[in-house]
């Protein structure tokens, strides 16, 4: 399927897959900063800055799960089923390691962290609340992101969506049980996603070890080796550098927030609209990054098996059509971005006027996201690690971390609205000369390539 049948057949069949558990994903995001939304501004704002470290365990987990997921790919294509069945097993209790320790540590001085990634002290509290459950469901929560990306790149999208959509749906649904039917405030939307990780974590395990054509996750295959484990963060550092930079560059940007004004109120705002804005943006992007996962296996596979002209035709295809949907969401976006802004936090109207303005101005630049997001899918797939790395480093810390520093201090709260445009702009400009060399080497190997010629 993947080295023969046509692109617009193939990757959209492994995207609408991709795509739900993507938005399914954002959505659950949103729902957290929605329902929190209701208690308080300071509770929204708690809650923006917690999600930075909720990042941060997120990044670990796709390093490890998109690293040996490419690998899965690409030995699978050559052919190497056992090579194959030893990363999924190192994958997944490396994961799970992982997990435990930073479970262990973040609930070492939970207050004290909450601070240092950009809590302002009215929301604090439950800031405290939030990350303690959070931090708990830690090693579930790396599991089902790795379990899900293994899914992917064996070509079971669908399989990954079930996992992933059922948690997400659940963790809707527990959202207003807890926070407002148990009256348990910002601590029930964490626990809410513990739950729904943990539900996830077993339907994803259940499946994989259960349906025949799966690569199974059995102990006696977790043999790693340093070679392993060099080929694995070569290949998924690129993820590290796109959500792991993009943690941080959140907490930079929550710590500039919380000085923004020598008013507390203006700056618990500054933070909950940033938040509410970047999210809905993510949600948007949640939609191409789920059609880049469906292109990545279709990229590796055919990496592995010598197709190197297919990749090239489908990296543009992706972006083309990439383009195109986020064009259409940003222009419908534009038109009701106050209103957005107010389904979240309508009662505070100084979050409405500056989540609005942040919402505005990153639609402008949301279309370059089409082409971005699929150098750096392509190059991660193919095993173009540095160049991938630098790729998806870019906009959430090459140039967003400057932007952050600079712009709010030249221009205050509208410098810190169009920090993340301008970033954009700067990263879609480093990719694109990247991905020019990436393309010519690509024509090289198809050119000596006898499969290809």
């Amino acid at each position: 399927m993947m080295l023969n049948q046509p692109l617009n057949q193939v990757i959209p069949r492994l995207a609408v897959p991709t795509i739900i558990s993507m938005l399914v994903t954002a959505v659950y995001n949103m729902a957290d900063t929605y329902f929190v939304a209701r208690i308080s501004t300071e509770a929204s704002a708690a809650v923006g800055v917690v999600f930075s470290m909720m990042a941060i365990i997120q990044a670990m987990a796709f390093t490890i799960g998109m690293g040996s997921g490419a690998n899965v790919s690409q030995a699978l294509g050559a052919g190497r089923e056992e090579d194959a069945k030893r990363l999924v097993a190192v994958g997944f209790f490396t994961a799970f390691a992982v997990g435990i320790v930073l479970a262990v540590a973040g609930n070492i001085d939970p207050e004290g962290l909450v601070v240092l990634i950009g809590a302002t002290p009215e929301c604090v509290p439950d800031a405290v609340a939030y990350a303690r459950y959070i931090f708990m469901a830690a090693p579930f929560m790396m599991c089902s992101f790795v379990m899900n990306n293994h899914l992917r790149f064996q070509g079971m999208a669908m399989y990954a969506m079930i996992g992933i959509s059922s948690g997400g749906i659940l963790n809707m649904l527990l959202d207003p049980l807890l926070i407002f039917g148990f009256h348990m405030g910002t601590a029930g939307a964490a626990i809410a996603t513990a739950i729904s990780q943990t539900v996830s974590f077993t339907l994803l395990l259940t499946i994989a070890n259960t349906r025949k054509g799966l690569l199974h996750y059995q102990f006696s295959n977790f043999k790693p080796t340093a070679a392993m484990y060099r080929k694995i963060l070569y290949t998924g550092v690129p993820s590290l550098g796109r959500q792991g930079i993009a943690a941080v560059a959140t907490i930079f940007l929550n710590r500039v927030a919380r000085g923004i004004s020598p008013d507390s109120i203006i700056n618990n705002a500054a933070i909950a609209a940033m938040s509410i804005s970047n999210k809905f943006v993510m949600f948007i992007n949640s939609a191409v990054i789920g059609f880049g996962q469906g292109f990545q296996p279709v990229a590796g596979f055919c990496y592995g098996a010598g197709r190197y002209r297919r990749v090239r035709e489908a990296y543009v295809y992706c972006g083309k059509v990439a383009t195109i949907i986020l064009l259409c969401l940003a222009a419908v976006a534009m038109v009701f971005s106050e209103q957005i802004i107010r389904l979240f936090r309508g009662e505070d109207p100084m979050v409405v006027s500056i989540g609005t303005g942040a919402l505005r101005m990153q639609l402008v630049t949301l279309p370059l996201w089409g082409f971005y997001v699929m150098a750096n899918m392509c190059t991660q797939s193919i095993g173009y690690g540095l160049s991938s790395t630098v790729i998806s480093s870019a906009r959430q810390g090459i140039f967003l971390i400057p932007s952050v520093l600079i712009l709010p201090a030249l221009f205050g709260i509208t410098g810190l609205q169009a920090a993340q445009p301008a970033a954009d702009v700067l990263a879609f400009i480093l990719a694109m000369i990247i991905m020019r060399r990436v393309l010519k080497k690509l024509d090289t190997l198809a050119g000596q390539n006898s499969v290809e010629v």
